[in-house]
């Protein structure tokens, strides 16, 4: 293991890094694999481009978040990156600064991407909600339905080769399940009709309060980094 890739597990709270056996991966997935009729059609927005679509999320009065926010984050990165990252709702430092995780959490998904061979810059990371819930609530299910066009339009123009969810409310807004996190790791969702595959794992924020999970958003992440790279299905 080399240094740099040492110090990385270490922030992430692992000792030691033990190589998947060959294989592997590919069987969790082929077996777990499901699914969802999820449309990439978003109303209203068919034929918008990058810009405009960033404009129209500035001007949104969808929900009744338009009233309390300050500014909308959009999203950051590179727009045609092969991995989208998608995060629950923005939080107060997000919103006053526009762009999404920011602050610790924000430094742990850094050394989370760089342990997979990533770099922030080679990402783009968005939203499930584009305006901050007040006092940082759970997002609404309204909200999620009023701005999930948003987010279904950035993956049609994006085209990535994996969605990333970082959160439960991210992974069940963008599947339209109810179904707990913990039962969605570990294995891979494809949404049709492209069959993009999506690995969802714990928000950076949740592991910041709960570093006892670390291990299992490391696994997660190997279990990206292999579908993305095509070494599982």
């Amino acid at each position: 293991m080399d240094a740099r890739r040492a110090e990385v597990l270490q922030v992430l709270g692992i000792e030691r890094f033990v190589p998947r056996v060959a294989g592997t991966v590919s069987r969790l997935a082929d077996a777990a694999s499901v699914t969802r009729p999820v449309s990439l059609v978003a109303p209203g927005l068919e034929g918008t481009d990058s810009s405009e679509l960033r404009a129209r999320v500035a001007e949104c009065t969808r929900c009744g978040l338009s009233t309390t926010r300050t500014q909308t984050v959009f999203g950051a990165g590179d727009p045609g990156a092969r991995w989208l990252i998608v995060m629950d709702a923005p939080g107060l430092e997000e919103e006053r600064q526009g762009d999404p995780l920011v602050g610790a959490a924000g430094e742990l998904l850094n050394a989370m991407l760089r342990a997979v061979g990533r770099t922030r810059e080679q990402v783009f990371i968005t939203n499930i909600l584009k305006c901050r819930p007040p006092a940082n609530r759970e997002p609404k299910g309204d909200e999620v339905v009023a701005c999930k066009p948003y987010l279904l339009r950035q993956i049609a123009l994006q085209t990535p080769d994996l969605i990333l969810c970082m959160g439960r409310f991210a992974a069940q807004g963008l599947l339209g399940i109810e179904t707990p996190l913990a039962t969605l790791r570990s294995r891979v969702h494809r949404l049709s009709p492209t069959e993009t595959p999506v690995v969802v794992t714990y928000a950076p924020s949740y592991l910041l309060r709960a570093p006892g999970e670390k291990r299992k958003a490391w696994e997660d992440l190997k279990l990206a980094r292999d579908v993305a790279d095509g070494r599982a299905a």
